[in-house]
């Protein structure tokens, strides 16, 4: 591997792999919401390559939104609108330099999306939206798509800078009566 995912620590890096390569024989590709460098990106493509499957990334590319009410917290006071900002060709540029295919790449808000932005089905959905809205836009956006058996791993779950991410995963399980795991400091939900 190229590159170092220097988004997630290494215990859940691998994780994220575990997950992945567990969600190959679900019907159905993966998606990343919140993508910025693409690192989590690369790891997916790399579980996928040899499959059919596709590999679909969804992010502003103008950096993070402004926060909510929802998001404030004392520890989170670096994480402002504009923040991690990334062109759509830096990512490109990164699958390219690993020699793994370039995945369907969508620049948009997460609350401009729709169902027809995303695959028929869902196997595994990243979300790394780290604020309240993005998270929630995110959630509903691919519940309806998850196949069956598919997992939704949501980043940033229990990152006390980042609160807005608890609030709207629990919103969300609570009402679709979902049961949420954690790992570290992601949230992994089966459909």
């Amino acid at each position: 591997m190229p590159w170092k995912n220097d988004q997630v620590s290494e215990i859940e890096t691998e994780k994220i792999i575990e997950l992945a390569r567990n969600q190959l024989s679900c019907q159905g590709d993966f998606v990343e919401l919140g993508c910025y460098k693409g690192d989590t990106s690369l790891l997916l493509a790399e579980v996928l390559k040899g499959t059919e499957k596709k590999l679909w990334i969804y992010d502003s590319f103008e950096g993070l939104p402004e926060k909510s009410e929802a998001d404030e917290s004392a520890l989170g006071r670096n994480f402002k609108g504009g923040e991690l900002y990334v062109t759509k060709r830096e990512v490109k540029e990164r699958f390219l330099r690993a020699g793994l295919s370039v995945p369907v790449i969508k620049k948009a808000w997460f609350s401009e999306l729709t169902g027809k932005d995303l695959p028929e089905e869902v196997a595994l959905a990243f979300l790394d939206g780290d604020f309240y809205e993005s998270i929630r836009d995110s959630l509903k956006l691919v519940e309806s798509k998850m196949a069956e058996g598919g997992i939704i791993v949501v980043h940033d779950y229990q990152n006390p800078a980042l609160p807005g991410v608890a609030k709207a995963v629990e919103e969300w399980a609570r009402e679709q009566k979902k049961t949420i795991k954690t790992y570290q400091s992601m949230a992994i939900i089966n459909n």
